[in-house]
């Protein structure tokens, strides 16, 4: 099992940057793909950005429009989110989540998630 804590989220204005970390700790994670996802209220959770744990190879939703980038620290086991330019549509809950299915957008093919952390867009 797979333990993950989110943390950075908060409160910034339109164009602003942010950057969120996810702790993740448990078993050994080199099969992994980790995740980022978001939830705004009233509507379903939805894919952010992946990558692989052992390779670092990286995949986005096309909403994203190459203003996030995700990364992780193998050393340290993190995964990160920089977002930039953010826009008030940004706002959400943003979790971090660990599969193994490389590529997936699916929530359901993700099995261990953390608690999520608010990030709030002001126009």
């Amino acid at each position: 099992q797979v333990q993950l804590v989110e943390s950075g989220g908060g409160l910034v204005q339109a164009g602003d940057s942010l950057r969120l970390s996810c702790a993740a700790s448990g078993r050994t994670f080199s099969r992994n793909t980790m995740g980022w996802f978001r939830q705004a209220p009233g509507k379903e959770r939805e894919f952010v950005a992946g990558i692989s744990w052992s390779g670092g190879n990286t995949y986005y939703a096309d909403s994203i429009q190459g203003r996030f980038t995700i990364s992780r620290n193998t050393a340290n086991n993190m995964v990160f989110l920089r977002m930039n330019r953010l826009k008030p549509e940004d706002t959400a809950v943003y979790y971090c989540a660990a599969g193994l299915l490389f590529g997936s957008k699916t929530p359901a093919d993700f099995g261990s998630w953390g608690q999520g952390t608010q990030v709030t867009v002001s126009s």
